[in-house]
C-alpha cells in the first residue's frame, strides 16, 4: 500500500483496498476504495487536523483503522498498535512509544472506558496530550463529549462510512472537497473521496451511488439530516417502526433515552407487539440498579419529546452487547437475542 499511495499508475486499473462491511444493515457488502480516494481523505484530514504519529486502535479491517494506516505511511510515521482487548493500561503504553503530535481514532465504547479510567491523573493527562482524538462509528453521547471537554480533551466527531473512506464529516463540517446534499431528507455525499462501487454487485452500486446531469457523483447515505454549512444527522431512514399507525424513528427515541441516568450506552431495538404492531425496547448491558425508575423516566422523556407512541415498551438486560467489528451495537443480532430471553 506504501507504494501505491506514494504514486498511482498513470495507465491501467487504479490500485484499490476492499473493506468488507456489514453495515447496520446486516448485509455483507465489499466497498472498492480507489487508493486515490484514501489519499485524499488522509490528505483532507491532515489538512483540518494535522499530521503526526497516530495510535491504531481499531482493527485495520475497519476503514476507520485502514484511515490509521494510511495517515501515518503519509505523514512517514510507525503507528502504534493496541491489542483488540483494549484497555487504559495498552493505551498509556502504545502512546508512550510515539511522538508528539499524537492521534487516535476511537468508537464511543473505547473513549467512554478510557474516561472511566480518567480518575488516575497519568490517563488524564495522556488524553489531553493528544492533538486529536477522532471519535466515531457511531453518535457520541452528550454526556461522554462534556466528560471529555471537562478533562480539557480535544475530541473530534467524524461522520462517514466506508464508502467514504471513512469520516468525511468533521464536527458537521466537511472536509476540503467533501460536498454534501440533502435530497428529500437524505444526506448525500460527493467528493474524491467515494469509493468505487460494491464488488461483484453492480444494483446495489447504482442503488447507493447516483450521477447527476452535470456529472456529479453522489453517494446516498440512507441517514436523514440537516445541512445549512453544519451537517446535523438525526436518524436512519431505514431505522422507523409504526406504532398503532404512527411512524416513530428509533434514533430519536434512543437519543432521548440515553438522556436518562443509567442509560448512556442503551441501545433501542423494535419488537412485535400484539396491541400495537410495533414497539421498541431499551436494551442494556449488564446490571442496572432502579431499572423501574429509569424506564419510568424513559417513558415520561420521550413522550414530552416525541410523542406517546414512541415510548420505551420495555427495559431488557443483556449479559454482553452484540458488536459489529466497528464497535457499533448490532441491530441484526441484537432483536433475535432479546426474543430468546
Amino acid at each position: 500500500m506504501r507504494d501505491a499511495l506514494a504514486e498511482t499508475p498513470d495507465a491501467g486499473p487504479e490500485p484499490a483496498v476492499i473493506v468488507e462491511t456489514s453495515g447496520s444493515s446486516g448485509y455483507p457488502k465489499s466497498v472498492v476504495l480507489p487508493i486515490s480516494a484514501l489519499r485524499a481523505s488522509a490528505e483532507a484530514t491532515a489538512e483540518r487536523i494535522g499530521s503526526g504519529s497516530w495510535v491504531l486502535a481499531l482493527e485495520p479491517t475497519y476503514v476507520a483503522g485502514l484511515q490509521v494506516l494510511v495517515r501515518s505511511i503519509l505523514a512517514g510515521t510507525t503507528p502504534a498498535v493496541i491489542p483488540p482487548s483494549f484497555t487504559a493500561a495498552q493505551f498509556l503504553e502504545a502512546a508512550a512509544g510515539i511522538r508528539a503530535p499524537r492521534y487516535t481514532s476511537l468508537v464511543p465504547a473505547q473513549l467512554t472506558r478510557l474516561l472511566d479510567a480518567a480518575g488516575d491523573p497519568a490517563v488524564a493527562d495522556c488524553l489531553r496530550g493528544f492533538a486529536a482524538i477522532l471519535v466515531g462509528g457511531q453518535a457520541l453521547p452528550a454526556a461522554e463529549a462534556d466528560r471529555a471537554a471537562a478533562l480539557g480533551i480535544r475530541i473530534v466527531r467524524t461522520y462517514g462510512s466506508s464508502e467514504t473512506s471513512g469520516g468525511c464529516v468533521y464536527d458537521g463540517v466537511p472536509l476540503a472537497g467533501v460536498i454534501i446534499r440533502v435530497e428529500e431528507g437524505e444526506v448525500q455525499i460527493s467528493g474524491p473521496i467515494l469509493a468505487a462501487g460494491y464488488l461483484d454487485d453492480d444494483e446495489r452500486t447504482a442503488q447507493a451511488f447516483v450521477t447527476d446531469a452535470d456529472g456529479t457523483r453522489r453517494y446516498r447515505t440512507g441517514d436523514v439530516g440537516e445541512f445549512d454549512g453544519v451537517l446535523r444527522v438525526t436518524g436512519r431512514r431505514d431505522n422507523v417502526i409504526v406504532s398503532g399507525g404512527v411512524n416513530v424513528s428509533l434514533d430519536r427515541v434512543e437519543r432521548v433515552v440515553r438522556t436518562v441516568p443509567g442509560l448512556k450506552a442503551a441501545v433501542v431495538v423494535p419488537v412485535a407487539d400484539a396491541r400495537w404492531g410495533q414497539a421498541s425496547v431499551v436494551v442494556v448491558e449488564g446490571d442496572l440498579a432502579a431499572a423501574d425508575d429509569a424506564l419510568a423516566e424513559a417513558r415520561r422523556r420521550v413522550e414530552r419529546e416525541i410523542g406517546a407512541p414512541a415510548r420505551p415498551r420495555d427495559i431488557v438486560r443483556v449479559e454482553r452487547m452484540p458488536l459489529l467489528p466497528s464497535g457499533k451495537p448490532d441491530r441484526i443480532r441484537l432483536p433475535a437475542q432479546i426474543t430468546t430471553l
